[in-house]
């Protein structure tokens, strides 16, 4: 394994939607719970990080999309933010900065884990996030995800709550995280 340092962060283009969902393909399994099945990983992908889905992602008002790439664009990694208020009931009770973009989505290819692509996706994320008004950005983070909750830890994050999150025909408990912008 090569591990590339000539990326960059820059804001997804449309034409950058089929290379998202072939990178969202291979890094969401890995945030899922050892219970989720690979039956339930593909309807969460097919509904939500499909190229068709990504296409609308990138040209929404209230949405950014931010990728890591190579000089030649290959995408090593991605964030997504919304801004507005949170959707469901036991997010909206938890999260108490407002006005809240929530970090939707921050995924990195296995193969460049700390390489220092997420630190740098994340902390381009809070300008954007303050660019969409927010003052405090959300997300959520399944409880058997270790790994990505000693990383938020590590970048400011603490967590305020819970909710429910269905993944295919499966619903996970996450935790709700925020830290002020």
């Amino acid at each position: 394994m090569t591990i590339r340092t000539d990326w960059a962060v820059r804001t997804a283009r449309p034409q950058d939607a089929a290379a998202l969902a072939e990178l969202a393909a291979i890094t969401f399994p890995l945030a899922c719970p050892p219970g989720s099945t690979a039956q339930d990983q593909q309807a969460f992908l097919a509904a939500h990080l499909s190229a068709a889905r990504f296409l609308e992602h990138t040209s929404a008002p209230d949405r950014a999309v931010l990728v890591t790439a190579t000089p030649d664009d290959e995408l090593l990694g991605y964030t997504m933010l919304v801004a507005g208020e949170p959707t469901d009931e036991d997010t909206a009770a938890a999260v108490h900065i407002r006005p809240a973009v929530e970090l939707s989505k921050c995924y990195v290819h296995p193969d460049h884990h700390g390489a220092g692509v997420a630190s740098a996706l994340l902390r381009t994320s809070f300008d954007h996030a303050r660019a969409l008004g927010g003052s405090g950005l959300w997300l959520g983070v399944n409880q058997h995800n270790t790994r990505a909750q000693a990383f938020y830890a590590r970048e400011g994050f603490a967590v305020v709550g819970t909710r429910h999150f269905r993944v295919g025909e499966r619903v996970e408990d996450d935790y709700v995280l925020e830290r002020p912008l």
